[in-house]
């Protein structure tokens, strides 16, 4: 992989590479031995995580942050160009956007870019499956050290303009228990599933929070995902499960949203399922505004949950920004404006060349 080819030309490369969540290792080993090309940046492999730094003595750092998987391919390999835009699986999510890193990993390594902060790579695997496989997770629990910044830029797309933290997100699951009973002498028994209509009813009337956190409007959500029930066309239920999904603002923490739902829900059992806490956006650190004016000038809360909350939980303020519609990823149809991926290149370059207001070397 040549890292002296477009941002476009990079992304089709990397896209050509399929890396289905669990399959990193062939682009992993592309991305390091990229990166280990160039003298200035010492370069780590963790598993299939590849960490590059530079140790060029500026008073701040950022972290550059892409995971390397994608979902299931759907028929759309190999790439192609058609109209302006890229197409294949993990164009938009989040191939493009490593593309940018590695871009920038170029552009410093040859000296065409001098960094006005330190820079930290982060090429991660798994993020598209369960937290216990992540990358980043990994990296965050047994060497946080190497994540440690200022500030942390988290590629995943966002139609090139920022989006500050994200929601958190809760998985309850609520039971009802009823009696069996033949379904021909049903005044015997009592139906679990219509006991769970009060669930449905008190979802249906649930009115979600919008939330301002340091400026940004984050809208909450509490929606019924799964309903299970029935044992046989000819047997009243004894018990229903209904699976809820809360998407909360970041001013909650994990306990507070459980507590929320268990209020919402008195009177039935409940039990959480999974939970991952939201990100602050991190408005209130200089080096975080700096990178909106820098990146655009706009910034919008981040409708859902994405690995900024990991940086978060470390303390380090984390933004979402990169090219790609984020309605197009995970889809068949999946592509990237190259038009964007361009703009998006040249903003992020130009925020790492600047000097932070008030930085010395």
């Amino acid at each position: 992989m040549e890292l002296s080819r477009s941002a476009a030309q990079l992304t089709a490369d990397l896209v050509d590479i399929e890396s289905v969540s669990g399959n990193e290792a062939r682009i992993a080993d592309a991305v390091e031995a990229a990166v280990r090309r160039h003298g200035r940046l010492s370069v780590r492999r963790l598993g299939n995580v590849v960490i590059a730094r530079t140790e060029l003595g500026r008073a701040q750092r950022v972290v550059l942050a892409g995971h390397l998987d994608t979902v299931p391919i759907a028929g759309n390999l190999p790439s192609r160009l058609a109209e302006g835009r890229l197409h294949g699986c993990g164009t938009s999510d989040m191939k493009s956007g490593v593309a940018l890193q590695l871009r920038v990993a170029e552009l410093v390594g040859t000296g065409a870019l001098e960094p006005a902060l330190d820079l930290t790579w982060l090429f991660y695997d798994c993020e598209e499956v369960e937290a216990a496989r992540n990358g980043l997770n990994r990296v965050a629990a047994e060497h946080p050290e190497l994540l440690q910044a200022d500030l942390a830029i988290l590629l995943e797309p966002t139609n090139g303009t920022v989006e500050g933290g994200c929601q958190g997100t809760m998985r309850a699951q609520l039971s009802t228990a009823g009696r069996r009973a033949h379904s021909a002498r049903s005044w015997l028994g009592v139906n679990a599933i219509h006991l769970a209509a009060p669930i449905l009813a008190r979802l249906t009337d649930y009115r979600a929070r919008e939330v301002e956190v340091e400026g940004l409007t984050y809208r909450e959500g509490l929606n019924a995902v799964f309903i299970e029930g029935g044992v046989a066309g000819n047997v009243i239920p004894d018990r229903c499960l209904v699976t809820v999904n809360y998407r909360f603002a970041p001013d909650r923490s994990e306990a507070e949203a459980e507590a929320h739902l268990r209020e919402v829900f008195e009177g039935f059992e409940l039990t959480v399922l999974d939970s991952s806490p939201g990100a602050r956006p991190g408005l209130d650190r200089p080096l975080a505004r700096q990178a909106v004016t820098a990146l655009g000038g706009e910034v919008a809360a981040k409708l859902g949950w994405t690995d900024v909350a990991r940086f978060s939980a470390l303390g380090i303020p984390a933004l979402n920004f990169s090219p790609g519609d984020p309605n197009l990823a995970h889809r068949a149809d999946e592509s990237v404006e190259l038009a964007q991926l361009e703009r998006c290149e040249r903003l992020l370059v130009g925020f790492l060349g600047n000097p932070p207001a008030g930085a010395t070397n």
